[in-house]
């Protein structure tokens, strides 16, 4: 028996396409500017890798440094978030919840307000506040929540203290069943934090741009810098390199995740 679609079905799918045609489209057109020989006259003016030569050549330092910070970001938050989490599953009551929206704060707070506070506390640590380890710190500061929320909605989702006290039955000591017990239940979690942290380290621009030094710029940085100073093909270019470098560790992150959910979520 064939299964009629009616008009509302044609009218949602048109709106869903009319919003990532909204979305997509610009973001495409930013990418082929940096590939064309002169974006004002357009694609007749031919295609070109220049641009995206200058850009490797004037920004790929700050590329670099960009990637070192985010993965850097993301060891620091899971020591950090996946303990963090643990404790509060562990210890329910009202103290708990309040440390648990405490931590929400840096994203409530907006990004230079957050900065500002970081260079008002640690700027007289002169080697610290030129350092790319300064803009870690913020980073650290505002994607841990995102961490910590992963990993503790698996963790509630999961009857994990039944788990552990048929391992403490069995003789399992407490690092034992932290490792082999309480992670692989939450692994799901931990992945899904992992994107978060990554995503936003590598894209994160308005604490940054406070945080940041002429030699410590990033990514987001140098994009606001080449847009700002250069031609509108740079600045395209670097756009386009931004995708290559994140749309892949962002594939593979979304393909670790899905291997990691229980199969009944599958």
């Amino acid at each position: 028996m064939t299964h009629r679609r009616g008009p509302a079905f044609w009218a949602q799918l048109t709106f869903t396409l009319l919003v990532c045609a909204l979305l997509v489209v610009p973001v495409v057109l930013s990418m082929l500017a940096g590939v064309t020989v002169n974006y004002f006259v357009g694609i007749k003016s031919g295609l070109t890798l220049k641009w995206v030569d200058e850009v490797w050549r004037l920004y790929a330092e700050t590329i670099g440094l960009s990637m070192q910070i985010a993965f850097a970001c993301l060891a620091c938050t899971l020591l950090l978030g996946v303990p963090a989490a643990y404790v509060l599953a562990r210890k329910q009551g009202a103290v708990a919840r309040a440390i648990e929206e405490l931590l929400v704060m840096p994203v409530a707070v907006p990004g230079l307000a957050t900065a500002l506070a970081l260079i008002v506390t640690y700027g007289g640590f002169g080697d610290f506040r030129r350092s790319w380890l300064f803009i870690l710190a913020g980073h650290v500061l505002f994607t841990l929540p995102f961490m910590v929320r992963s990993v503790l909605a698996v963790l509630h989702s999961i009857d994990f203290a039944t788990l552990e006290e048929g391992a403490a039955s069995l003789g399992a000591g407490f690092i034992q069943r932290f490792v082999h017990v309480v992670l692989p239940n939450c692994l799901s979690g931990i992945l899904a934090g992992s994107l978060m942290v990554l995503t936003l380290s590598m894209g994160e621009f308005n604490l940054t741009w406070l945080l940041h030094t002429p030699l410590t710029k990033t990514l987001p940085v140098g994009l606001a810098d080449s847009y700002a100073s250069m031609r509108l093909e740079i600045g395209s270019a670097y756009t386009l390199v931004f995708f290559v470098m994140i749309v892949p560790s962002l594939i593979l992150l979304q393909i670790l995740a899905g291997r990691g959910r229980p199969r009944s979520e599958q």
